[in-house]
């Protein structure tokens, strides 16, 4: 179980200023939430040390990589091919994420592909496990979110500070 003395107010505003600037130094994160910075770091390494930061990410444009092509794959499976589903998805390359889903679908798969031609082939992988139903992305309104962090409050930036 995740420590819930470090989700006080603290640790909450922490994880709210990581969230909308995951390179801000320790000086920084302390000026926002207001705890010293050996306060702040030592919230830090144990906020990590228990899970509750899980890690930190990097964000690369798939355009540039020569990755034009975002799909999501819902996935029907049988229970005779699930458990060798599992084990093959790992393996596919242009998988992104795969969740699996309650309704209709067992799966939703995450793809990034360079091309229609890659797209069909990785689609046509997964026909001896199941049914595919493919969907491309047009565009992303809203791409990606941060997630609420109720009463999470951080102190405005100083015009001096950033």
């Amino acid at each position: 179980m995740k420590s819930t003395v470090l989700m006080d107010q603290y640790g909450r505003n922490l994880l709210r200023a990581l969230q909308d600037n995951v390179r801000a130094s320790v000086a920084q994160l302390s000026r926002q939430i207001g705890l010293s910075q050996t306060r702040t770091a030592e919230r830090l390494r144990r906020l990590e040390e228990t899970g509750i930061i899980r890690g930190y990410s990097l964000e690369i444009d798939r355009e540039v990589l020569g990755l034009p092509i975002l799909g999501f794959i819902r996935f029907t499976c049988s229970g005779g091919n699930y458990r060798k589903f599992l084990t093959f998805v790992k393996s596919i390359e242009q998988l992104e994420e795969c969740h699996h889903t309650t309704g209709g679908d067992a799966f939703l798969l995450k793809v990034s592909v360079a091309s229609m031609d890659e797209l069909e082939k990785l689609i046509e992988s997964l026909l001896p496990f199941g049914d595919p139903t493919t969907s491309l992305v047009l565009s992303s309104p809203v791409a990606k979110r941060a997630l609420p962090i109720a009463g999470a409050t951080l102190a405005k930036p100083s015009p001096t500070t950033g």
